[in-house]
């Protein structure tokens, strides 16, 4: 029974050893390389650029108070359309001391002088219907007195606006009153009731009440690469896509290419912008961000094949083309002239031909990655 045992167990480490050397063997042997395979076909091919920007309206302006003091109302709030000319705020002024001195010294002048004046008028005119003074004396006397009234009402009203911010005289046209510049819709107020705000000056901007703008009339704008940028020509179609509202495109055309860069991270960069061509019912907010994406350079009917075909060598390229079958193929490598290439095709424009077949990058089996 022990002899049988002993006979298995060597029968056992035979087959063990037996297999090991096979196995070993097996990978030792050279593996047959295989390779993807092309034929060239007619194709459109394209170089496209994406560009990363913002949806802007063309004209956004920002209005702001023909004369300081504090807000004392606001007739409209941010989404709002506004009319040109239409009421957005009132302003109640607060008068500077000085000036409001001064305008009412000028009142009390002029009262004065319009007493003194209706006095010597009327002693001027006395003595005219007693023909005892020309009339020529008697006019320049009633003329000073007209002046006098005039100037009168000048000193009161200069008075009412220094220390009101309107006049009897100019109700309609009150600087108090802050009319929006143009028709739009109201982006922003900035200002809250209470606020104090001044107006624009030549040390400073003044206080924006609110910003309007033409949200029919909007532009992207966005920045380029220098290395790009001389393939553009204004007038050049563009697509816009914005993500914030699941994809949504629009058609733009580029109208204007900054001449001068702007260093951007390192980079320089160019601005351009587009004007966009809304969609009816297309509701676009200022501010989106928004991606532009423009072709710079396109074949129609180009003879391509995959760029992974290409074999580079310096400045010249070469691809490998495929002869007989089996295990009688064999590889021919062949010069060839390229052209546009969209980063995975690429135009072949002289070494092969439609009927000819490519060899492209060696396959990579799941075995070959394990090892």
């Amino acid at each position: 029974m022990k002899k049988y045992s002993k006979l298995i167990i060597a029968a056992i480490i035979a087959l063990i050893f037996i297999g090991t050397f096979v196995f070993l063997w097996q990978k030792s042997q050279p593996k047959e390389t295989v390779y993807n395979e092309f034929t060239p076909k007619l194709d459109s091919i394209q170089k496209t650029t994406i560009i990363t920007g913002k949806i802007e309206p063309r004209n956004e302006v920002n209005v702001k108070p023909q004369i300081s003091g504090i807000i004392s109302e606001l007739y409209k709030e941010p989404g709002q359309y506004v009319q040109q000319g239409e009421v957005i705020a009132k302003v109640k002024v607060i008068p500077d001391m000085s000036q409001l001195s001064s305008a009412e010294m000028r009142v009390r002048l002029a009262e004065i002088n319009l007493k003194q004046a209706q006095t010597d008028f009327e002693r001027e005119e006395n003595l005219y219907n007693q023909k005892l003074v020309s009339a020529d004396e008697y006019d320049k006397s009633k003329q000073q007195l007209n002046q006098a009234k005039h100037e009168k009402m000048a000193a009161q009203d200069a008075l009412e606006v220094v220390r009101d911010g309107v006049s009897k005289s100019n109700a309609k046209a009150s600087s108090t009153l802050i009319r929006s510049t143009i028709s739009g819709v109201i982006l922003d107020i900035p200002v809250k009731v209470g606020n104090s705000v001044i107006l624009s000056n030549t040390f400073n901007d003044g206080t924006t009440i609110a910003t309007v703008a033409n949200m029919n009339d909007l532009i992207f704008r966005g920045n380029i690469d220098e290395t790009e940028v001389g393939q553009l020509v204004s007038g050049m179609p563009m697509k816009i896509t914005i993500g914030a509202l699941q994809d949504l495109n629009f058609e733009a055309n580029l109208e204007y290419i900054s001449p001068k860069a702007v260093e951007s991270n390192g980079a320089n960069q160019f601005e351009i912008k587009a004007a966009v061509k809304l969609t009816e019912g297309g509701k676009i907010r200022s501010g989106y961000s928004a991606n532009a994406e423009i072709v710079l350079s396109k074949v129609d009917k180009a003879l391509c094949i995959p760029e992974s075909a290409i074999e580079f060598s310096g400045d010249s390229t070469f691809v490998h083309i495929v002869k007989g079958e089996g295990k009688e193929k064999t590889y021919e490598r062949t010069y060839v002239e390229t052209g546009l290439s969209d980063g995975v095709n690429i135009e072949i424009k002289k070494g092969i031909t439609a009927k000819d077949k490519v060899r492209g990058p060696e396959i990579i089996t799941d075995e070959d990655t394990k090892e």
